[in-house]
């Protein structure tokens, strides 16, 4: 699977689309055309003419048609990129690698390439010199033969990539603290699986890095778990609090009484752009709840009215009621760290306007201190630096968008590149790139039988 268990993925999670990838449906058009003048060439037992770059090599009998080459792949993202695609790229070249004869006859060449590859999950430093590259794959074989697999394979190793290094940055960010998975409604549903994928290793990536045993994965949809056997968890919706007539509290109720334990109690507290007011009523409606069936001695029904976290999602352009106004209008718009702070103090001091019986107010303590805080509405690394430079007291973070940012100027920019580095001449290898490439090396790479 990874760097971290050192087990590829098998091709069926892909569903590689290796009829329409060998005919070069999702081929850039200008490597289809440089592949038929190559099998014209074949064709025709065609020597090279030209002046050859090679100095003080013999050129005069080289096969054009059926040149050989060694292929580089790499990105340029500084600092440095979390790699995910490999496998996916792996079985592309095992499905894909080959021609079609005169016949339309599919003919197989994938054991004639010889291939490196480094796994999913490593982190590859870039300083910004592209004659010194990481590469992620080297691949050695007839260009005519996988020539028509580069855009293929540079799209499946550049959008988990991506997303990957950024989630990782977002974790950084964050200090390690929990981050929920929200791009989904982002991103062609038939992505959903890829992108889950990149976020779990980057959430093992953080863990290694960082030397800690775990951290939970949570994910939006099933999908997005589906490489990793993960499941999608949700909490509570607008669209449900509309199904309950606006009623927050009656919503998280029904929630915590009918679904199972392994869906987390976290409840959306910004319908009436009141987060405080609604976390308030929400918190004490389920202490009830939970009170009293401890008191039976339901221990684990009682547990299904633990509040995990609150949730406020207030809109970018909405002025909370338990914000005043102060400063940049900005400021106080969507959730802001002013809020956070609010909500804290409201659950944390929540239990001392209850009617509570003396041997019940600790319980009551430590219940309304255990709710955690769990934002989300247009989080990014930026923002989330902020927040913790401040020390708001967020516990989870929900992101989304941001987490598929493809910006040159903001750094998140994962485009794949592959090269030419050698050609082979009479049975020797020899270097040939454009000018300011060459061939690199990578210790991180694998042979692949």
């Amino acid at each position: 699977m990874s760097f971290f268990d050192h087990k590829r993925l098998p091709a069926s999670l892909f569903q590689i689309d290796k009829n329409r990838i060998r005919k070069g449906w999702y081929t850039d058009a200008y490597f289809l055309n440089q592949i038929k003048i190559l099998q014209h060439l074949a064709d025709e037992g065609y020597r090279f003419s030209g002046t050859s770059d090679l100095e003080d090599v013999d050129c005069s009998n080289v096969d054009t048609g059926n040149i050989e080459v060694e292929m580089q792949i790499f990105t340029r993202r500084t600092p440095g990129s979390l790699i995910v695609g490999i496998d996916e790229s792996l079985r592309i070249l095992e499905s894909c690698t080959g021609y079609y004869d005169k016949k339309g006859k599919w003919i197989d060449t994938y054991d004639h390439l010889e291939v490196w590859a480094a796994e999913d999950g490593v982190w590859l430093p870039y300083e910004g010199d592209p004659t010194y590259v990481k590469p992620v794959l080297k691949i050695r074989g007839r260009y005519r033969e996988i020539g028509h697999l580069e855009t293929a394979i540079l799209g499946a190793l550049a959008e988990p990539t991506r997303i990957a290094t950024n989630v990782l940055n977002v974790l950084e960010a964050c200090n390690g603290k929990d981050v929920m998975f929200f791009p989904a409604r982002f991103v062609h549903y038939k992505m959903q699986a890829i992108g889950g994928y990149a976020f779990s290793l980057a959430v093992q990536a953080y863990n290694y890095r960082h030397g800690r045993k775990s951290s939970p994965i949570f994910v939006s949809t099933d999908a997005q778990g589906e490489f990793w056997n993960g499941k999608g968890g949700g909490t509570i919706s607008h669209a449900s609090i509309c199904c309950f007539l606006g009623d927050s509290v009656e919503t998280m109720l029904q929630f915590a009484r009918i679904l199972p334990l392994d869906y987390s109690r976290i409840a959306l507290v910004d319908f009436h752009n009141d987060v405080v007011g609604d976390s308030k009523a929400i918190l004490k409606a389920m202490f009830d709840k939970y009170l009293a069936l401890k008191k039976q001695g339901q221990d684990t029904e009682a547990e299904k009215y633990r509040l995990l976290a609150v949730r406020p999602d207030t809109g970018s352009n909405m002025r909370d009621k338990s914000i005043s106004p102060f400063g940049a209008k900005e400021l106080d718009l969507g959730v802001n760290p002013r809020m956070v702070w609010n909500i804290r103090e409201a659950l944390d001091t929540a239990y001392l306007t209850w009617d509570l019986a003396p041997e019940d107010v600790e319980e009551a303590r430590k219940y309304c201190r255990g709710v955690k805080i769990s934002v989300t509405g247009g989080f990014d690394v930026h923002k989330i630096k902020l927040f913790e430079s401040i020390k708001v007291p967020v516990d989870i973070y929900g992101v989304g968008s941001s987490l598929l940012s493809n910006c040159s100027k903001c750094g998140t920019n994962n485009d794949f590149t592959a090269d030419i580095v050698r050609v082979k001449v009479d049975g020797s290898w020899h270097p040939l790139a454009k000018t300011g490439r060459r061939a690199a090396e990578n210790p991180l790479l694998e042979r692949i039988k």
